[in-house]
């Protein structure tokens, strides 16, 4: 422990106590004139990720800020990844500088905006980004539709713990993603295999702030590290739990042979995917045949 020492935890820890590597994201929200408003935003992260009916973000940030206010107001948001480019960040760290309104900090934005794949009623999109997730607060959990615009100067408890205004000058939104939106060529990769060569220009900027300077660091080629090759079963036992999903629906030893390599911590919900898409196709022997088939749809399904 000599090597390590302690420093003070204060309040916003990840940007005076740590240095914190996060996305560089500019949140899309409707002003009450109409306007769209962009605010630059690290602290948004993947929250459901599995196992429920939607898959979603979770956004932390000043309640009083534009893109809070337009938040619990309208409920919907675009998150813009944008690409590395110093000219890039040098305007999102302009956009999150607090106090400005739409009309001032839009006046000469630098990004082109173009219209919602979804609604009229939604924010404009910065086509510049490599990615966007459309995206509706979810404002039933924890009664977070109670929480109104229009305090800003903090807001008195009760606080939500996790959804809604959580203190009195703080808030977290439960973001579900409605649509998520890429560039061809990189939409092309995740489809056709991602390489060094064709990964987006991802930035990562750091927690770490002073009263003069945010940082960033500049993209550089990501480097591959091959997954172990581990045989996570052999065929006795992918048939043993391929028993067990449906009476309906079996699977030959040689349909088994082939899915060793399905990690143990996935098997059995791979397997029941796979016994579902076979109900559906009206299949109810699993052979090799039937495996290409559901392998096949289980693509396309991705490519949706």
């Amino acid at each position: 422990m000599d090597k390590l020492k302690e420093l003070r935890i204060v309040d916003n820890f990840y940007q005076t106590s740590s240095f914190f590597p996060m996305p560089t994201i500019l949140i899309s929200t409707v002003s009450e004139n109409g306007q769209t408003n962009l605010g630059a935003y690290s602290l948004c992260f993947p929250y459901y990720i599995a196992g429920k009916d939607y898959y979603a973000m979770i956004l932390e940030c000043r309640n009083s800020s534009n893109t809070a206010q337009n938040l619990l107001r309208t409920k919907k948001c675009a998150l813009n990844f944008i690409p590395d480019k110093k000219k890039y960040f040098k305007e999102a760290v302009r956009l999150g500088f607090p106090g400005d309104t739409t009309e001032e900090k839009m006046k000469n934005c630098l990004f082109t905006l173009g219209d919602s794949t979804i609604g009229s009623d939604r924010p404009k999109i910065v086509l510049e980004s490599f990615q966007v997730f459309e995206c509706t607060w979810d404002d039933s959990l924890e009664d977070a539709h109670l929480d109104k615009a229009g305090n800003l100067e903090g807001y008195e408890p009760p606080y939500r713990n996790f959804n809604g205004i959580t203190s009195k000058f703080g808030a977290h939104f439960i973001l579900k993603i409605d649509k998520i939106l890429m560039q061809e060529k990189y939409h092309n990769s995740i489809i056709n295999g991602v390489n060094k060569n064709n990964f987006p220009p991802v930035p990562v900027d750091y927690g770490y702030r002073d009263s003069t300077n945010f940082w960033c660091s500049a993209f550089k080629r990501p480097f591959a590290e091959k997954i172990p090759d581990k045989n996570n079963g052999d065929a006795k036992s992918v048939a043993y739990a391929a028993d067990r999903i449906d009476p309906d629906v079996k699977f030959t030893p040689e349909a088994c042979a082939k899915l060793t390599k399905i990690p143990r911590v996935f098997l059995k919900a791979a397997l029941t995917q796979m016994v579902n898409i076979a109900k559906e196709e009206g299949i109810t022997l699993i052979d090799e045949k039937a495996l290409e088939i559901i392998n096949d749809k289980r693509r396309k399904e991705k490519k949706k």
